[in-house]
């Protein structure tokens, strides 16, 4: 009976033991991937984003002595050695003096936190330097504006201040374009962007197949939220899509690009705009009406303000392809009459 118990005992040992050292090495081998974990489950415009932002930051470390390159920090938790809560609150001190956007500050200072939590797991930044780190405080809004009130300079940017406001008027000017191959393209570009507020990338992305003209359906992909979602034509963009087929503008392949290149002539090109090309197309288009500084994404501006006032929040953010109701509560703020009914 005892000789029983004892081997009992020695197997129990031995599979706890085995047991411990598969998790360690489990462990180990997880912490070698966090960072390839993390960078495969974002979406390429995040992580160029977040590379601007590690960019700004690798420039702070070089003002007091400290060599990082922004693709090591983007992708080897090693990079994050010696980065303490001291140095990111000093970086948010010195985005503030170089006149960056408080938007721009925020947005910085929540990649720095993010891939530090990356660089904790990994095993390069310890927990209590990780805790000091995410509890460095970024700007509200009402703190925003009284630190833009204390100083010269208050934007450093690539974003605009403010979107281009377009009018219904000018919306219209935009869709009616001129009845040739150029022309047709860009009617159903603009009425893409406006009519359905498309991102340029969507917009870039889209396919003939993603088109059906008789049920008058588009199913499209929105990368931003990881969704296929469909969109009933608007007229303006049926009857586009109609007369760019229909005049043999449109790529015959149901796997091409939908919207067709255009050369200096105006002639259409292979088929596939990408993002720079659409957004470059939409100034030029705006310039002609007489609009500076008209992004693709000022169409989205007018597409969301428009309908905010018509659908409540929750419709407003599924048509608008947001994964939160942050941005469409924006329009909605926006577009309220604040005492409609009490007058």
């Amino acid at each position: 009976m005892n000789e029983l118990m004892s081997t009992r005992e020695n197997n129990s040992l031995t599979v706890g033991g085995d047991l411990a050292a598969a998790g360690a090495v489990a462990s180990h081998v997880a912490t070698g991937h966090v960072f390839d974990d993390y960078l495969s489950r974002k979406a390429g415009n995040t992580l160029i984003a977040q590379q601007r932002d590690l960019r700004v930051f690798c420039e702070f470390l070089g003002h007091v002595g400290v060599a990082r390159d922004a693709g090591n920090l983007q992708t080897d938790a090693s990079g994050w050695t010696g980065i303490t809560w001291g140095l990111v609150e000093s970086f948010v001190k010195w985005m503030l003096q170089g006149g960056y956007s408080v938007s721009s500050v925020n947005r910085g200072l929540a990649t720095i936190k993010m891939y530090a939590g990356l660089a904790r797991r990994a095993g390069a930044v310890s927990y209590d330097e990780y805790l000091r780190i995410k509890d460095v405080s970024g700007y509200g809004s009402s703190e925003a504006k009284r630190v833009d009130a204390k100083r010269p300079t208050t934007r450093r940017s690539n974003k605009k201040v403010e979107p281009v406001h377009i009018t219904e008027d000018q919306a219209e000017q935009l869709r009616d374009q001129p009845d040739t191959p150029q022309g047709r393209r860009d009617r159903l570009l603009m009425c893409l962007l406006l009519d359905h507020g498309l991102r340029a990338g969507e917009v870039s992305a889209l396919t003939v197949g993603c088109m059906d003209v008789a049920s008058g359906i588009m199913r499209f992909n929105r990368p931003k939220v990881d969704k296929i979602q469909n969109h009933e034509l608007s007229a303006a963009t049926l009857r586009a899509l109609r007369s760019y087929i229909d005049n043999g503008d449109c790529p015959t392949d149901s796997n091409a690009p939908l919207l067709r290149g255009s050369r200096k002539g105006g002639q259409l090109d292979q088929p596939g705009m990408n993002e720079i090309a659409v957004t470059v197309r939409v100034g030029v288009l705006a310039r002609q009406i007489g609009i500076d500084g008209m992004s693709a994404h000022d169409c989205r501006h007018y597409w969301a303000t428009r309908w905010a006032g018509r659908v409540d929040v929750f419709r407003l953010r599924d048509a608008g392809g947001w994964a939160s109701l942050a941005m469409p509560n924006k329009y909605v703020a926006r577009g309220e009459i604040a005492n409609r009914g009490m007058v």
